[in-house]
């Protein structure tokens, strides 16, 4: 699989950095969308949309480099290089929920409510961005054969691309591909659920990519380790957590309490541009 999409002299125009582009405008026209349907304030989402892609950007990189540190101490320059691959999505969940944060309590908005908004964007940027690994020869299973990948469930090509050196590879980049489609086309039907209550959507993204990428990461060989643990596990644990217990605290409330569909549940008070 040739990574590059385009080469003029010394440039280089990867499938990864496209693909990780288009997932960025996709999941911003996603969350764009959903909030002009509660008359919000443009300009306040937009800049912190702005913000949380920087630092989540950031912060999956330097969450990747942190737990790679014994490769990257001797190749320093390579930490700079990040359209040949190495993002790890936790760092940049993270790093985005914390940007949020900090936004939100700036402008005295609601954290939970504006989560809501922005995890049904991430959840489709993170299902487009795994096709980035995918040409890259990255985030791929251990070795298989070709007859326990022929399934109608996955495409041939996709079969062709995880032949790398001669030898098949599980393709977990496309099972996760596949679970984060899926968790995304059923936040767009519980969002509309009159009884909807605002937090259900991130609890349910925490726990729901949690669990995603817990079982995904049984199969990956190219996990980041910490004391002889993959860090995705850990990690995973904790939002499958955070993510239930914001689902407890829910279905401790009346059924017609601090609804998300409840446009009352809007404050742009105190934002001002």
């Amino acid at each position: 699989m040739n990574p590059v999409l385009l080469e003029l002299g010394n440039y280089e125009l990867r499938y990864y950095t496209v693909i990780v582009i288009v997932a960025v405008i996709l999941g911003i026209s996603i969350i764009q969308k959903e909030v002009k349907r509660f008359n919000m304030k443009t300009d306040f989402v937009l800049n912190m949309i702005f913000w949380t892609i920087i630092f989540g950007l950031l912060g999956s990189r330097v969450y990747y480099v942190i737990f790679s540190w014994e490769y990257f101490s001797n190749n320093l320059l390579e930490i700079f290089q990040i359209w040949k691959g190495g993002l790890a999505i936790h760092g940049a969940i993270l790093a985005g929920i914390l940007t949020v944060f900090f936004y939100c309590k700036k402008y005295k908005v609601r954290i939970i409510r504006q989560l809501d908004f922005m995890v049904v964007g991430l959840i489709i940027g993170q299902a487009i961005g795994r096709w980035g690994n995918f040409f890259n020869s990255e985030a791929h299973g251990g070795a298989t054969t070709l007859e326990k990948l022929q399934s109608p469930f996955i495409p041939n090509f996709v079969v062709e691309g995880m032949k790398i050196d001669g030898i098949y590879y599980i393709p977990t980049f496309y099972y996760e591909f596949l679970a984060c489609l899926i968790l995304f086309i059923a936040f767009l039907f519980i969002r509309r659920n009159k009884y909807t209550k605002v937090g259900t959507i991130t609890g349910l993204y925490l726990v729901g990519y949690g669990a995603i990428r817990f079982f995904i990461e049984m199969s990956r060989t190219d996990a980041l380790m910490l004391l002889g643990f993959k860090v995705a596990y850990i990690v995973s644990i904790a939002m499958f957590i955070v993510g239930g217990f914001i689902l407890m605290i829910n279905a401790r409330k009346s059924k017609f309490e601090d609804l998300y569909n409840d446009t009352s549940n809007i404050d742009n008070t105190n934002v001002k541009f």
